[in-house]
């Protein structure tokens, strides 16, 4: 058995390391190609992180923000999103569109997102022009200029991407209503675009309070990773930014999830050709998890995760889509890198001629019959090698490895956490997974959403939408 599971780590470390050769950029001669991640915090308070690479002649600068959806309140939701759009409108310095423009012509690519727990902006560009990208990004996290005529123009955009996104698109309208069902007063339940009639009524002087409330050096992080000497960039970053004044940041109150005793069910009737179903448990994250059992309860259920949809020998996949064929499609997701206690999904599409209620039944099967009989040591150690390969082969995108990092820095957690990754989904037994089924995926934490197809021609409401050109966030 133990030379099974050796044998199965080897293989998949082996094939990591190949494919890592091949898809990698090009290597440098440099011996130190790959250096520690460095930190240090300005006097302003905020904090420069950096990773040396030097696989290409390249840089990814990345500033994250601590405020996204799950800070706003009640009547302002999607404000987050929406100033992500403004900032590209122009300051004194740069009229708006031109940072994109500027960018553009230097040869990099940029772009944004708002998620539920932070907002960052990103740029790709060669190492040479870093600190073009630093005096951009200082110069718009304090003299941004907000126009009312530039807002009403943008509100429109957001309200377009929102028909798009979520209004025309049915399974997107399921899992926000789903969302909304699942939590009482955890603030993920409001999505991140923000609710159609919080976007008509948002004003220019709500985006100005919350700029003014969240976007100072003292509530960013500055990730840089790529071809730079760390202390060039620390440099770079005083530079720019540290003449910025730090600005007073409203403290959150802890938001714990309510008890819940019983199902929720939610039904959505729209226009579509398929049925969907979602299942949710309400779960602990890293962040949330206050003992070490804690949190190796939230490793377990990353492995837990793998288990039920890793892959065409995941559970989900041999017993559902191609054993009983109950189901086309099927997936499972979890982040246990988030601010608040999440959900573990269960996502799915039935096979013609089975009913909801059917392919519910049929997954709630799975659950148990891991809740009654923990995985093969075999079974986890395939799950283990597949997990455990992901995270290596994240490590060949100077982007992702920067996101990583990033998420880490803005939900809390430190970016020292991603070190220990490995080690700790490694250090998982098959009865914790076991345990974790037990203990998180039963009623009293389950929603369910339901979307009922409607008898619609949905092309043609689709056809009647226009897609405006806003920026591309989420």
């Amino acid at each position: 058995m133990r030379i099974y599971i050796i044998l199965v780590a080897l293989a998949t470390l082996v094939i990591g390391l190949v494919l890592f050769v091949f898809i990698a950029d090009k290597p440098s001669s440099d011996p130190n190609a790959d250096a520690a991640v460095q930190s240090t915090v300005l006097k302003n308070g905020m904090k420069v992180i950096v990773l040396e690479n030097r696989r290409a002649p390249v840089v990814v600068t990345q500033v994250w923000y601590k405020v996204g959806g799950s800070y706003e309140r009640d009547g302002i939701t999607g404000i987050s999103h929406v100033l992500e759009h403004m900032m590209f409108k122009g300051t004194d310095d740069i009229p708006a569109g031109q940072f994109s423009e500027i960018i553009a012509a230097h040869g990099g690519k940029e772009n944004a997102f708002t998620s539920k727990d932070y907002t960052a902006y990103f740029q790709r560009i060669s190492n040479d022009h870093l600190g073009l990208c630093l005096r951009l990004e200082a110069d718009r996290m304090k003299n941004l200029l907000l126009d009312e005529e530039e807002f009403l123009k943008e509100i429109e955009v957001v309200k377009e991407e929102r028909r798009l996104r979520t209004d025309d698109k049915p399974t997107s309208l399921t899992y926000e209503r789903f969302n909304a069902v699942a939590f009482v007063n955890n603030p993920y339940r409001k999505p991140i675009i923000g609710w159609m009639e919080d976007l008509d009524t948002m004003k220019i002087d709500d985006l100005s309070e919350w700029y003014q409330a969240w976007y100072a050096p003292n509530n960013a992080t500055l990730v840089v990773v790529g071809d730079v000497r760390t202390e060039e960039v620390f440099s770079l970053a005083r530079k720019h930014f540290g003449s910025l004044e730090q600005a007073e940041v409203p403290q959150l109150k802890p938001r714990r999830e309510v008890e819940q005793f019983g199902i929720k069910r939610v039904a959505v009737k729209a226009p579509a050709r398929v049925p969907f179903l979602v299942m949710g448990y309400k779960v602990p994250v890293l962040k949330t998890a206050d003992s070490a059992d804690a949190m190796d309860e939230v490793y377990a259920l990353e492995l837990l995760s793998g288990l039920l949809d890793g892959g065409n020998s995941s559970r989900f996949s041999k017993n559902l889509v191609r054993g009983s064929q109950i189901a086309t499609s099927i997936n499972a997701g979890y982040s246990i890198y988030s601010l608040h206690d999440s959900l573990f999904t269960v996502s799915a599409i039935p096979s013609n001629g089975v009913s909801i209620d059917d392919l519910e039944a049929a997954v709630i099967e799975q659950i148990a019959a891991i809740q009654d009989t923990p995985p093969t040591e075999q079974e986890l150690a395939r799950v283990k090698a597949q997990v455990v390969a992901s995270s290596v082969f994240e490590q060949d995108s100077s982007f992702y490895q920067a996101m990583k990092i990033g998420i880490l820095e803005t939900v809390g957690l430190g970016w020292e956490t991603k070190d220990s990754y490995v080690e700790r989904i490694n250090a998982v037994t098959a009865e914790q997974v076991q345990h974790v089924a037990q203990k998180y995926l039963v009623e009293n934490h389950l929603t369910v959403a339901e979307l009922l197809p409607q008898s619609t021609d949905i092309q043609a409401t689709a056809d009647k939408r226009v897609t405006s050109g806003g920026r591309h966030a989420h």
